[in-house]
Formats: C-alpha cells, structure tokens, sequence
C-alpha cells in the first residue's frame, strides 16, 4: 500500500493530465473552426452578411427610356425559406421633365440563388419583380415605365453576388471543396459543401 502522500501527489499529476487534455482538445477545436468553419460540411452565412453585399450596389440611377431617370435605394433583404429565395425591397424614385413632380415607389423583387465557380460566390439568379408600386403616376406612363424599370431592376441583379468564398476557405487539409447545395433558412444561407 503507498503513502496517503503519494496517492494524493498521483491523483493531481491524473487531475492536472485530464485538465491539460481537455484544454488541449479545446484549443484543437477552435483552431479547426477558425481554419474551416464547415467541419460538418454545411456553412451558413447571415442575412447581416448579405445586406451589407447588396448595400454596395446602391444607390443606383439609370435613364429609362430615355426621358425617365431611376433612382434606387434602400435595398432590404427578407429571407423566403419556404419558396427557398431571398427577396430584396427597393425604395424608387421617378423624375422626368415631362411630370409635374417626382414619382415614388416600391419594387419587390425575389431570386433564386446559385453557385458561380469561376468567381467563387453565391450570387442572385433570375430575379423577379413580385410587385411594383408607384404613387402618383400618370396613366399614359405607367405601362411603359413599369416595364422597363422592372427589366432594369432583374437585370440589374441578375448573377450579382452576394457571397464570396475566400480560396483558403475552401481547401482543408490539402482538399478542395465547392459549394452544391444551396438553401435559405431562417437564419440565412445555408451551402453545403462537398469534396470537388
């Protein structure tokens, strides 16, 4: 039997060891999450992450058929996880020198999203207006305008990014990965990623 000393001596060197392994495993943890954030093959990105990507495309202003000037602002993403598209709300603003005054509006438009390889982003693909609406429109414009301005507007976003990888982000351990699956969730976008 030993001494009570070297029993209590042994049983710290064991409770220091389990301490210094946990710690040690932590660490391993963090570094590998910080290295590659999609360990478990999925990595998501917010809707934070996405409205600052789609806040550098504007303001934007763009004649319309000649006589009309676009303006578009204030764009605001809403995530549609159940139609698995992302919608993006744009104040507009309509001047010509043929109107009285200015015309001001809305557009709502919505995307589908998808990978580009070359450029390594998540960007908007085919984008729809789902509504339109401007105040104060005088009839003999109103088609004409609509349609252009809501042709401008897909076009416009149309394979605009909203996302891209880092090349370190997608390589661990001497392997390539690229994004397959996309999908919206409440939380943002969800990518899953595979072995390339």
């Amino acid at each position: 039997m030993s001494p009570p000393f070297t029993n209590t001596k042994r049983r710290r060197q064991i409770l220091w060891g389990g301490a210094g392994f946990f710690v040690l495993a932590l660490l391993l943890v963090a570094c590998t999450k910080s290295l590659f954030p999609f360990v478990s093959g999925q990595y998501t990105f917010s809707v934070q992450e996405i409205q600052a990507a789609v806040e550098k495309k504007f303001p934007y202003e763009q004649q319309l058929i000649q006589i009309f000037k676009l303006n578009l602002t204030q764009p605001k993403i809403t995530l549609q996880p159940k139609a698995n598209r992302l919608a993006i709300a744009l104040d507009a603003h309509i001047s010509s020198p043929f109107m009285a005054q200015p015309v001001k509006g809305q557009f709502t438009l919505s995307s589908e999203l998808a990978y580009d390889r070359v450029s390594r982003s998540v960007v908007l693909k085919h984008p729809q207006v789902d509504h339109l609406q401007l105040d104060g429109m005088e009839d003999e414009y109103r088609r004409q305008v609509n349609t252009a301005a809501a042709l401008l507007a897909t076009q416009l976003l149309d394979n605009y990014p909203i996302y891209t990888f880092k090349p370190d982000q997608l390589l661990f351990a001497n392997v390539n990965y690229e994004p397959s699956t996309i999908t919206v969730v409440s939380s943002g976008v969800r990518i899953q990623l595979v072995e390339r």
